[in-house]
């Protein structure tokens, strides 16, 4: 865990949207890395950002939940919308719930 965090964090430096949105995984867990919530934030952001579906998901729990950054609905159903938009379930999920509840949209019965 330990040589795929210092490799995930070589190509997440250097842009690799990919290896930026597997940092954010590993420093949010801990896995082969001090847990870090606030720095996984910011590389889920940046391959978010890239158009990374998966990454775009991440930022939006962190979002909602406010893990590692202020807790923001509104920008959180953002990021699950645009990860819906690319296929990614879970974010179809989480932006139906948001839908069902009001969560950062207006609810919709």
């Amino acid at each position: 865990e330990v040589e795929a965090a210092k490799w995930y964090r070589k190509a997440a430096k250097q842009g690799n949207a990919a290896a930026q949105g597997k940092l954010g995984f590993v420093l949010a867990s801990g896995q082969g890395v001090a847990k870090d919530e606030v720095e996984a934030a910011k590389w889920y952001r940046k391959a978010a950002e890239q158009g990374h579906a998966g990454a775009q998901y991440a930022m939006g729990v962190v979002l909602a939940s406010g893990q590692g950054v202020v807790k923001d609905e509104v920008e959180a159903a953002k990021w699950f919308h645009k990860a819906a938009e690319q296929g990614n379930a879970n974010a179809q999920s989480a932006l139906g719930v948001a839908l069902m509840h009001g969560m950062g949209l207006a609810k919709n019965e």
